[in-house]
């Protein structure tokens, strides 16, 4: 197949395997797969992506990107107040954890391989929200004074692990919502000042 210019070639590539992530996982993701599916010649992709490790890099620093577009997009239609913000922000994170998998996956293990400095640093912005939003209940007097990081640990872990149950089929898709919005409130209950 001959080569051609594609003006939007890089973001092509990367919607093509965002969808192979979600179909078959990070495994199966092949350059020379997505080269056929964007109709370019198998070494086109080479000019974005010198290896597959890089795209998979590429698409783990733009999943940190749309996370925090989205997780930014709830904290704004939310108001104000602090308790529907942390609901609005636990419901948009597992709405991207549950309807993204693989892609939160690949963000996650990417993160922690050396030499990964661009997603660490594309990781700091969603989870710099959560810890702002942590430091807002705590200086409104919602939530007890302390480390904001210890009491967000504790927020990522209940969130992480209720995806991790839908994920895995032990929880109903449909029951989602309601056990985050129990989850978001026994949190705050048990980080209350006393």
């Amino acid at each position: 197949m001959p080569a051609y210019h594609h003006g939007n070639l890089r973001t092509t590539l990367l919607a093509a395997a965002e969808r192979s992530l979600r179909r078959h996982g990070a495994d199966q993701l092949s350059l020379r797969e997505l080269a056929r599916e964007a109709g370019v010649s198998h070494a086109a992709p080479r000019r974005h992506f010198p290896d597959r490790q890089a795209l998979l890099d590429a698409l783990a620093e733009a999943g940190f990107a749309r996370l925090d577009a989205e997780l930014r997009a709830a904290l704004d239609a939310a108001g104000e107040e602090f308790a529907p913000r942390l609901h609005a922000v636990t419901a948009a994170y597992l709405r991207f954890a549950t309807e993204d998998t693989a892609l939160l996956e690949l963000m996650f293990t990417g993160k922690h391989r050396d030499g990964a400095e661009r997603l660490v640093a594309a990781a700091a912005a969603p989870f710099g929200l959560l810890d702002a939003l942590i430091r807002q209940g705590q200086a409104e007097g919602i939530l007890e004074p302390g480390d904001s990081q210890r009491a967000g640990i504790v927020l990522f872990a209940t969130m992480q692990g209720i995806a991790t149950l839908v994920n895995g089929n032990l929880v109903a898709p449909e029951l989602l919502d309601g056990i985050a919005e129990t989850a978001v409130d026994q949190f705050m209950r048990g980080s209350r000042r006393r």
